[in-house]
């Protein structure tokens, strides 16, 4: 809650929604840290220099076994964005002082988080009025593709898809690869589910092969926001804000991905900010500094001293 939440009781505030990347949940935007400042803390210096309007800031936990949900509907995993929008919206507004309209409520994220905003801002623009992606997932064809072959020889040793994630849960210590083969697995709970397959999952490959699945790969790419950007163009056009941003060194080239996402947006005349700065996929979350007082301004975030 912002400073002024207690000062004055008849006030409203704008809602931002920050999504946590792969594997994380709320709770660990609130992670302690010496060279990093919370979320909160971060908030709150921002808010108290004046760069930054006060807004309630609601920070969801849709982690799952697999690691993270990419806040989609799915049969694997559960129907993440029906509860974040349908559920969780209606709880804020319903026990907090917010203004419950999409021009008071923006949704923000970095890496799976980014994408996660980005599909909300494009699939539920009556709910979200401003967006911003941090290395959001874009271009499946270069952030995921390259690890395929490595994440089926991973789940092929391991015994399959359901022996390998018993013994990740197990394992005290996770290795490089075992995360490859894990953000592979949960990509495909979240893209291509399958009642039928082994954990609900339909996997790019066939794991007794290794043979290259496109039948499942094309599921897949239906989920790429480069390719629901022309049939959602619409939608971002109404955004207040469009906000995208990506470390020219990221390590799944997703900035490639946003290279591409920002031209397609500007041929389709979908106003949007791109920038991008000289860093790789970790520990960027200072690039809240730049985006928390945007997407403040686009939702009408008021400062103190104007209140």
């Amino acid at each position: 809650l912002p400073p002024s939440y207690d000062l004055d009781e008849a006030r409203r505030f704008p809602v931002l929604h920050v999504l946590s990347g792969f594997t994380g949940r709320g709770r660990m935007l609130l992670n302690d840290s010496t060279f990093s400042p919370s979320l909160d803390d971060r908030l709150d210096a921002l808010i108290g220099s004046g760069r930054c309007g006060e807004m309630i800031v609601v920070m969801p936990d849709c982690w799952t076994r697999f690691g993270g949900s990419q806040y989609l509907d799915s049969a694997a995993t559960g129907r993440y964005a029906t509860h974040l929008v349908d559920e969780l919206v209606p709880w804020v507004d319903a026990n907090l002082r917010t203004m419950p309209s999409r021009e008071h409520r923006g949704v923000i994220g970095k890496s799976s988080g980014g994408f996660g905003a980005l599909t909300l801002g494009m699939k539920r623009p009556d709910v979200f009025g401003a967006v911003a992606s941090h290395s959001g997932d874009a271009y499946f064809e270069y952030c995921y593709r390259a690890d395929m072959p490595q994440a089926c020889t991973v789940l092929q040793r391991a015994g399959g898809a359901k022996a390998f994630l018993e013994a990740f849960d197990a394992k005290p210590q996770k290795g490089k690869d075992d995360f490859l083969a894990y953000n592979i697995l949960a990509m495909a709970a979240a893209y291509s589910p399958d009642p039928a397959a082994e954990l609900g999952v339909a996997l790019p490959f066939d794991l007794a092969t290794g043979e290259f699945r496109e039948d499942v790969w094309q599921r897949w790419l239906a989920f790429d926001p480069l390719a629901l950007a022309e049939s959602h163009a619409d939608a971002l056009r109404s955004l207040r804000l469009l906000y995208l941003d990506c470390g020219s060194r990221d390590e799944f080239h997703l900035h490639h991905g946003t290279r591409m996402l920002a031209r397609k947006l500007a041929a389709l005349g979908v106003p949007h900010e791109h920038l991008e700065y000289d860093d790789g996929h970790m520990n960027v979350s200072y690039r809240y500094d730049v985006s928390l007082p945007r997407m403040a301004a686009a939702i009408g975030a008021k400062d103190i001293a104007s209140c």
